[in-house]
């Protein structure tokens, strides 16, 4: 259990690294060009690290199976272990028990943290789209909030100062469609309300009705819009999103495929341990890294599989019986196949 604990953590920590980082790429990108403010990219990292976690533990668990096993091929233990009469049940009990342990933490990640996590996810990308921050916009760029609801635009920005020189807003409320053009706007905190506001300065308002009705000018030196948080958004309902007890009882086939998915994680984690042992197999010459090609080339073939019965299942190509379970029906049979060739009863023998 030792040689299996030490190789998890450290690769754990580095898939976790790694995961972040790519992760971190995409929302500066983001950010770049003021999609995303700079305070909400290391919450959405760190909650994009947490859906991952039940795919990163099963993993990591899983290779560090193949080389902690590996090593002990190498350096002939297991060979002694054979000789000295230790059976290959044995040996598979310490690979069983760490992976009931971290089964169970999977479960819960992928039952309970997993959904939480997506819904905290969904919020914060909604509300970074729907809410409008001077500091994110970049020069000569426009910028969509809302849907579509509010187009903004701005010659050139200041991010240091919140100031923008040739700023202008398009708006649509209803019937009306309100334009703002403005030299200058700064943006800062109203001491009185406690809220954002946007300072316009030297500028025009124009409002048209789209029903033929009159509009109106309106010239000012200076004019301050407050900028309301839209706290009560109306969410688009994912169910990757909803809670699990909800989709327990569901009818519908993506919801089906969804539960299905969430249970079979905690049974990949236990069947991928236990595939580790058969793989881990080598020879002394060959080293103990020499199957990690084979392991990941397996565990790639039965991700993909898995995600793209998932989506069969969810658009109803597939039947919701078994759904996604064949596929871990056949990695339960290549783990049988495995485990029963001659070449481990081979050493079974002692040999």
């Amino acid at each position: 259990m030792r040689e299996i604990i030490k190789p998890t953590v450290v690769v754990y920590g580095i898939l976790v690294f790694i995961f972040g980082c790519y992760m971190a790429t995409r929302f500066l990108a983001d950010a770049l060009v003021g999609e995303l403010p700079g305070t909400t990219i290391i919450l959405l990292i760190l909650l994009r690290i947490a859906i991952a976690l039940e795919v990163l533990l099963p993993t990591t668990l899983y290779l560090s199976v193949v080389v902690a096993l590996g090593r002990l091929y190498k350096d002939s233990e297991m060979t002694a272990l054979f000789a000295c009469g230790v059976s290959l049940t044995r040996v598979l009990r310490p690979v069983v028990y760490t992976a009931l342990a971290i089964a169970v933490i999977v479960a819960s990640l992928s039952l309970f943290i997993r959904p939480w996590a997506y819904g905290k996810y969904y919020k914060l990308k909604a509300h970074a789209g729907a809410n409008f921050d001077l500091t994110r916009m970049n020069d000569g760029t426009f910028y969509e909030t809302e849907k579509g609801a509010r187009v903004i635009y701005a010659e050139t920005v200041d991010q240091q100062q919140d100031e923008a020189q040739r700023i202008f807003i398009r708006t649509k409320r209803g019937d009306t469609l309100q334009v703002i053009y403005a030299r200058q706007a700064s943006q800062s905190l109203d001491r009185v309300s406690g809220k954002q506001i946007l300072v316009f300065t030297d500028g025009y308002l124009y409002e048209f009705s789209r029903t033929g009705e009159a509009g109106r000018v309106i010239q000012f030196e200076q004019s301050a819009m407050p900028l309301e948080p839209k706290d009560n958004l109306r969410l688009k309902y994912r169910v990757k999103s909803a809670s699990t007890g909800s989709i327990a009882r569901s009818d519908d086939s993506e919801e089906i495929a969804e539960f299905q998915w969430r249970l079979s994680a905690p049974l990949a984690t236990l069947l991928l341990a236990m595939l580790g042992v058969p793989l881990s197999r080598s020879s002394p010459r060959r080293g103990k890294y020499a199957k990690v090609t084979t392991a990941v080339v397996i565990f790639a073939i039965y991700y993909n599989l898995s995600a793209l019965t998932k989506k069969w299942v969810g658009n109803g190509v597939l039947d919701t019986v078994p759904g996604i379970w064949w596929v871990q029906m056949l990695l339960a049979g290549l783990l049988l196949v495995l485990f029963w060739r001659p070449p481990l009863l081979f050493l079974r023998r002692g040999r």
